[in-house]
């Protein structure tokens, strides 16, 4: 067993050294003997990495591991409290794995790239881990993974959730579903939107769950004349998909439906996370709406399937329900805003960065960029930024709203922010170079712009922001 102390506790911007004394990941000192090696070159690793295949029983070193969990006392550190996690669920071979996996199959950024992501996989590790802690211990992760995760790279996180034991996740579409499958993504994958009923034949091709979104739609899937596998959408108050709450009936047809093979039944939270008393009553309300489904279907004489209702505001807000999953989304990857406690603990998966690409000497007076948006009112010097709103830039960036980090110090946006590149004013921060690194999100030296400090200014949510991030940057994993 691992207990944190106060020593020991990881912290935002923790080394990885921190977290193997802290116990979230192993040292290299494993020895050689105790594992199996599955193969050399599977699944696109490099000729010089090995796929781990599995731990033997005793192959952790001795005191590192508590089957069933990890036991965490404190981290004082990341802002949680002394009662504010208790433990994990994280398997004993996922936390094995995820340390051989950081030693042997880690991809660098390379810094050759025109513009990228770096991903920090210990960190998804820590929010899966607190995650975990706050959800009772039948309750499991289902996270949300559409929209290409939230920006951050869809297969690449799966895949690594898939090393820490999740078995379980949500997309948008029956096509984000088709890729996981195709990037070897194991688990349950289930479509939270609609699937056109052309596209039917890819739900049982590729092993997907749909959404029944009403009874309407139930009919069209059972009409296919083959059995498919559906989770039913009700509708307590969002007012968007789902059959509603009150029409009890209905959903009692959906599950008389001969060809759907009903493995699940859902809702989803409408307010956020304000502590509002009016949107908890409302969260309440739904939470009552929902029950009241689940009470009618056991009165028909019918198995109560796996049920989820808590998507990341409501894994916070609500901990004790107790149903089957929780749809978790930006709470996973560092990005939620919350004044909670165990939420401010959450670390950021996800950093930005550009290429210095050009420095330019402008004169007093002179313009830079289209429609002459930014006029010198001195002499100055600028760096072009190979990064532009094609890859996620807002251009609402122009002309001073949003700035980049260069050499640990503010460089202020100047001129409007184009396709493929932004200019930015490096008049006061020495020695900036071509070649040089550039941060829109995530830090530099002993500075650091928040996902939540570029999302406000560009006036949005991270969610938007996150999701927007352009297909062209490379994800690196760190």
């Amino acid at each position: 067993m691992i207990g944190y102390d106060r020593k020991l506790s990881p912290r935002p911007g923790a080394t990885r050294e921190d977290y193997i004394k802290a116990g979230y990941i192993q040292s290299n000192g494993l020895d050689r003997n105790n594992l199996e090696i599955n193969s050399l070159e599977r699944n696109g690793l490099e000729r010089n990495s090995l796929e781990i295949n599995g731990l033997q029983s005793g192959s952790l070193q001795s005191g590192s591991m508590q089957s069933g969990g990890l036991e965490i006392n404190e981290s004082q550190s990341s802002g949680l409290q002394s009662n504010g996690l208790h433990k994990t669920n994280l398997q004993s071979n996922s936390l094995g794995r995820i340390g051989l996996w950081r030693n042997h199959y880690q991809k660098k950024a390379t810094g050759t790239g025109r513009a990228w992501i770096e991903l920090d996989m210990v960190r998804l590790l820590h929010n899966v881990g607190i995650l975990r802690s706050i959800l009772p211990g039948t309750c499991q992760l289902m996270p949300a993974v559409k929209a290409n995760a939230y920006g951050h790279g869809a297969a690449v996180i799966s895949r690594e959730l898939n090393r820490l034991g999740v078995s379980a996740f949500c997309v948008a579409s029956a096509v984000e579903g088709v890729e996981l499958r195709k990037k070897k993504i194991k688990g349950e994958i289930l479509v939270l939107g609609y699937t056109d009923p052309e596209q039917f034949h890819l739900l049982r091709r590729y092993r997907l769950m749909q959404t029944v979104i009403d009874y309407g739609y139930a009919k069209k899937l059972n009409a296919l004349g083959k059995r498919i596998t559906v989770h039913i959408k009700v509708d307590t108050g969002m007012r968007r998909l789902g059959e509603p709450a009150e029409s009890v009936e209905n959903i009692l047809k959906i599950l008389k439906c001969e060809n759907l093979v009903i493995a699940g039944i859902y809702s989803h939270f409408s307010a956020q996370d304000s502590g509002d008393p009016v949107d908890c009553a409302i969260t309440q309300s739904q939470i009552d709406g929902f029950n009241n489904v689940l009470s009618r279907i056991r009165e028909e004489g019918f198995d109560i399937p796996k049920a989820h209702i808590q998507n990341s505001y409501g894994v916070f807000a609500r901990p004790d329900l107790t149903f089957d999953y929780a749809r978790v989304g930006i709470a996973l990857y560092g990005a939620y805003q919350s004044s909670r406690g165990e939420a401010g603990a959450l670390l950021p998966v996800l950093s930005l960065k550009a290429r210095v690409s050009a420095v330019k000497a402008v004169r007093a007076g002179e313009t830079v960029g289209y429609g002459r948006a930014f006029a010198a009112g001195r002499d100055m010097k600028i760096a072009v930024l190979s990064i532009g709103y094609a890859d996620g830039i807002p251009r609402a960036f122009s002309c001073g709203v949003g700035r980049v980090l260069i050499n640990g110090k503010p460089a202020p946006i100047v001129g409007c922010v184009c396709m493929d590149q932004t200019t930015v004013d490096v008049t006061d921060i020495d020695g900036v170079m071509q070649g040089d690194v550039a941060v829109f999100i995530g830090r530099d030296g002993g500075a650091e712009i928040s996902i939540m400090d570029f999302a406000e200014a560009a006036g949005t949510i991270p969610n938007e922001v996150l999701s927007r991030l352009g297909g062209r940057l490379e994800r690196c994993v760190i």
